[in-house]
């Protein structure tokens, strides 16, 4: 059984392990010390949602979601920047639970939307399309890199 909550500041010493497992599956360096900075300065500007996935009482995944705006309909949405579940744990709907999650929060703030890039290759791409995900095939994704930080 997976049980989903909203993560709070007190919470980071739970969280800060899956997030540090999430920068490692994609090719980071493992440091946990970086990750509770990360996370404690996104709980003390309050510029992110985290909802954390438990089965019997253990952490295996999270989803962190990031309020924008859109200009063009004047209303805010979600990034949803994060998502992760334990290598042993996916493919038995703890993702989906965490999206289900996400997409309630959004109703209940009365927000636009939820937005997510993800890599070509990413299988996780059948989950989201199954929940009614909609691809964008009418503009690209341009990013500008910062060669200071590069």
């Amino acid at each position: 059984m997976v049980n989903l909550s909203r993560a709070r500041a007190h919470d980071i010493h739970t969280i800060a392990p899956l997030f540090d497992a999430y920068h490692v599956f994609y090719g980071q360096e493992s440091n946990l010390d970086a990750a509770r900075s990360f996370l404690s300065a996104r709980f003390t500007d309050q510029d992110s949602v985290i909802f954390l996935a438990f089965h019997d009482d253990m952490p295996i995944g999270f989803l962190q979601l990031y309020k924008t705006f859109s200009s063009v309909s004047l209303l805010p949405y979600y990034i949803l920047n994060d998502l992760f579940v334990k290598k042993e744990f996916r493919k038995q709907r703890v993702g989906e639970a965490l999206l289900e999650k996400a997409k309630y929060h959004c109703r209940q703030m009365g927000y636009k939307g939820l937005a997510l890039e993800t890599a070509i290759d990413n299988p996780a791409q059948k989950l989201y399309e199954k929940l009614n995900w909609k691809k964008n095939t009418e503009f690209f994704h341009y990013f500008w890199s910062n060669p200071d930080l590069v």
